[in-house]
C-alpha cells in the first residue's frame, strides 16, 4: 500500500514514520521549496505526545523538561499547581529537524516544491495534482498540511477554516530581571493579560505572552512593526503586573509568534481515499499545550487503523471515531483558557484554585496520561 502524505512540517513526518511502521510505503510532499530549518517558535510536547513519538522511533532527548505547572495571579498569589511526568519544551525547528532526519534515515522520500492543487479519486486509488504540473498516484492520501489545509477543502469545499481567538502571541528572554524560578517549572500568570515563563539553566527567564488585539496579524506583519513599539505596547498592557513588569523591563526585543487560532469542529475528516491528520483536522489552539502531541497521537492511531483494517474507508471511519471525542474535548478546554487569558476577574480568581484542584487537575491528568498500545489490534 502506498500513501501520499501532503505536508512536511511536524504532522507529515510523524505520519510517514507511523505508516512505515505499519508496513505502508509513505511519500511526503511539501509545498515549500526549502526545508523549514529556523522556522517557528517554542512549543511544548506533553507526556502523551512524547509517548506517541517514541512509538515512531523518536526518543525524548530534545528540549528542556518541565515537570510542574504553577498558575498565579499578577499579585503573586498561587491559584493552583499540577505536577506529573515531564513535558519537553522545544524549539519547533529542533523537533522538525529531528523528525526529518529520522524519516531520512528510514528511507522515507520527501519531495519539496510540491504544492497540492487537486486530488482525483478512483475506486482503487488517488492521484495528487501539484502546481508544477506533476502528478503522483497512490492507494490513499493523507492531509497533514496544517491549519490552512488544502486537503480539507478538497474533501469538503464547505469546511470551516481557522478562527482567530483575539490574541497575538509574543515571546522573548529576560536577563537580570530579578525573577527566579525552578528550571523544571512552567509558570502561568493570569493578570491584565496572560504571561507564561520558565527559568533557563543559565538563569535567563524565557517568557511568552498573549496580547488582546481585535484584528489578527500575521507573523510577518508583526515583524514589520518596530520592536520598541511592541515593547511599549506590552508594557502599557501589563502595567504593574508581576512579574511581567520586571521581565519586560529587562527584555531588549520581542519575537512575534503570530495570531492564536483554533479550528472549529471539522464536519468531515475523510472522503473516499483521503483523510486528515493533525492541525488540518483538529488545531486546539496553543493554549491547550497539546497541538503537537495530538498530531502525533492521530498519526499513530491512523497508522494502526490502516494496519488492521484493510478496507480504507472503514479504516478512516474507525480512526475518526477513536480520535474526535478526545481532540474536541481538549479544544473546548483550550477555548475556555483563551477567555481567561484576556484577564480574570475577582470571581474567577476566587474560584480558580478550587477548579484547579478538581476539574482542572482531572482533565490535565487524563490528557497527559493517554497512551497508545501500538500492538493492540484495532477493531471496527
Amino acid at each position: 500500500m502506498r500513501a501520499l502524505v501532503i505536508g512536511g512540517g511536524i504532522a507529515g513526518p510523524v505520519t510517514a514514520l507511523a505508516l512505515r511502521k505499519a508496513g505502508i510505503e509513505p511519500v511526503v510532499f511539501e509545498a515549500y521549496d526549502a526545508t523549514a530549518d529556523g522556522v517557528g517558535g517554542i512549543l511544548s510536547v506533553a507526556p502523551n505526545g512524547l509517548a506517541a513519538l517514541r512509538i515512531v522511533g523518536l526518543d525524548a532527548g530534545f528540549g528542556e523538561p518541565v515537570r510542574r505547572m504553577v498558575m498565579a495571579d499578577s499579585e503573586g498569589h498561587v491559584l493552583g499547581a499540577v505536577e506529573g511526568e515531564p513535558s519537553r519544551v522545544v524549539w519547533r525547528t529542533d523537533l522538525y529537524r529531528r523528525l526529518r532526519d529520522l524519516a531520512t534515515a528510514q528511507g522515507i522520500k520527501v519531495e519539496h516544491g510540491k504544492r497540492l492543487v487537486d486530488v482525483q479519486t478512483r475506486q482503487d486509488g488517488v492521484t495528487a495534482l501539484f502546481s508544477d504540473g506533476s502528478t503522483e498516484s497512490g492507494d490513499l492520501l493523507v492531509g497533514a498540511d496544517g491549519i490552512r489545509s488544502t486537503v480539507r477543502t478538497i474533501i469538503d469545499p464547505t469546511a470551516p477554516g481557522p478562527e482567530y481567538v483575539g490574541l497575538l502571541g509574543f515571546g522573548s528572554f529576560a536577563e537580570g530581571s530579578g525573577v527566579h524560578g525552578d528550571p523544571e517549572t512552567m509558570y502561568f500568570v493570569f493578570g491584565s493579560s496572560f504571561l507564561g515563563y520558565w527559568a533557563q539553566p543559565d538563569g535567563t527567564i524565557a517568557w511568552f505572552n498573549n496580547l488582546a488585539v481585535p484584528e489578527p496579524m500575521t507573523a510577518a506583519e508583526i515583524d514589520a512593526v518596530p520592536n520598541e513599539v511592541w515593547l511599549a505596547r506590552l508594557r502599557e498592557a501589563y502595567g504593574d503586573d508581576r512579574p511581567a513588569k520586571q521581565l519586560l523591563a529587562h527584555s531588549r526585543e520581542v519575537i512575534g509568534a503570530g495570531p492564536l487560532e483554533i479550528m472549529p469542529s471539522v464536519p468531515r475528516w475523510h472522503r473516499d481515499r483521503m483523510v486528515l491528520v493533525g492541525d488540518s483536522a483538529h488545531a486546539p489552539s496553543a493554549s491547550s499545550g497539546q497541538g503537537a502531541s495530538l498530531a502525533a497521537e492521530s498519526a499513530v492511531q491512523l497508522a494502526r487503523c490502516l494496519r488492521d483494517i484493510r478496507d480504507i474507508p472503514t479504516a478512516f471511519a474507525t480512526y475518526e471515531r477513536m480520535r474526535r471525542p478526545r481532540v474536541e474535548g481538549i479544544a473546548k478546554r483550550a477555548a475556555r483558557t483563551n477567555n481567561n487569558k484576556r484577564g480574570i476577574g475577582p470571581v474567577t480568581r476566587l474560584l480558580m484554585p478550587l477548579v484547579m484542584k478538581t476539574v482542572g487537575r482531572r482533565a490535565f491528568t487524563k490528557d497527559q496520561n493517554y497512551r497508545i498500545d501500538w500492538d493492540a489490534q484495532v477493531s471496527r
